[in-house]
């Protein structure tokens, strides 16, 4: 049986080469403020594959998207363990632009200490008056660069990131740019409907596209999870506060109220975390995962 190494290892993702596609292992890790934490979230992995799963099959007509097969009967035999069994995706090889595709439908986060410190987000000027948490009129593009491990992705302007794809393919920057700004919020505006109908409020999100060997935009990476969002409970929802969530912004309150943790935490918040990531896969889905 062929050994297989990871080709690239991420905060959460380990990517493995298998000659015309590549198979992601989403692992137990869990990362916040850039830092990779000393706890393993069980089946955390799973949930994340499983998501994303759901989402690239739900959202097929908006955009293409890298993902060939969940099932580990699919890949080569290596993955065929139970280590791999329902947190491996096998994917169509892109080659990914370096722009991350954020979205935010409501203001909160580093978007509201922005806004009340000169009423923008990312350089765009919102509307005055509004409230922590609350739903901004139309949904708002504030891309990033995408930083090494260690490093903090950089906000930048829409005209930026233009600039940025112009050096790489050169005559296709603006068509690129504007291609992923409009598939960014159309996938998150259809989305985020479903999303609400079944019991939950996506905030804001974070996209990454790739080119195919057509040159044709592709989704790739992972695809509306508790890692790349920030979902909400519907009920019980009032702008003016912090929303309570089902993603880790339970994992960074605590980290912030725990400076000196050393990055390890408690086991309760382990519990608590992967508690809400199967609660949100669960109402979205309709399904036990």
């Amino acid at each position: 049986m062929q050994e297989y190494r990871p080709v690239k290892e991420g905060k959460v993702r380990e990517v493995y080469d298998n000659d015309d596609s590549l198979i992601i292992v989403a692992t137990d890790r869990i990362s916040a403020f850039d830092y990779i934490l000393k706890n393993r979230i069980t089946k955390k992995g799973t949930v994340l594959t499983q998501m994303s799963k759901f989402w690239f099959e739900f959202t097929g007509d908006i955009v293409k998207n890298h993902m060939i097969s969940v099932d580990v009967a699919d890949m080569p035999e290596f993955f065929q363990k139970e280590e791999f069994d329902g947190n491996s995706m096998m994917c169509r090889k892109l080659q990914m632009l370096p722009i991350e595709c954020i979205v935010r439908g409501y203001i909160t986060g580093s978007g509201w200490a922005s806004y009340q410190k000169d009423g923008t987000v990312c350089g765009i000027r919102l509307p005055e008056g509004l409230k922590e948490s609350e739903r901004l009129p139309e949904p708002v593009y504030t891309p990033s660069t995408k930083a090494e491990i260690g490093l903090h992705d950089e906000n930048i302007s829409f005209e930026k990131s233009v600039e940025i794809l112009e050096e790489i393919y050169p005559g296709k920057g603006a068509e690129y740019a504007a291609q992923i700004r409009d598939k960014t919020i159309a996938l998150y505006k259809k989305c985020a409907e479903y999303a609400l109908g079944r019991g939950i409020i996506i905030a804001d999100t974070k996209f990454e596209f790739g080119l195919n060997e057509d040159g044709e935009i592709v989704l790739g990476d992972e695809m509306l999870t508790p890692d790349s969002s920030r979902f909400w409970p519907l009920a019980g929802y009032e702008a003016g506060r912090v929303q309570p969530s089902f993603d880790k912004q339970f994992v960074r309150d605590w980290l912030k109220a725990n400076p000196d943790s050393d990055l390890l935490l408690p086991e309760e918040v382990v519990e608590k975390t992967i508690e809400k990531y199967k609660e949100a896969y669960e109402l979205l889905t309709g399904k036990a995962l």
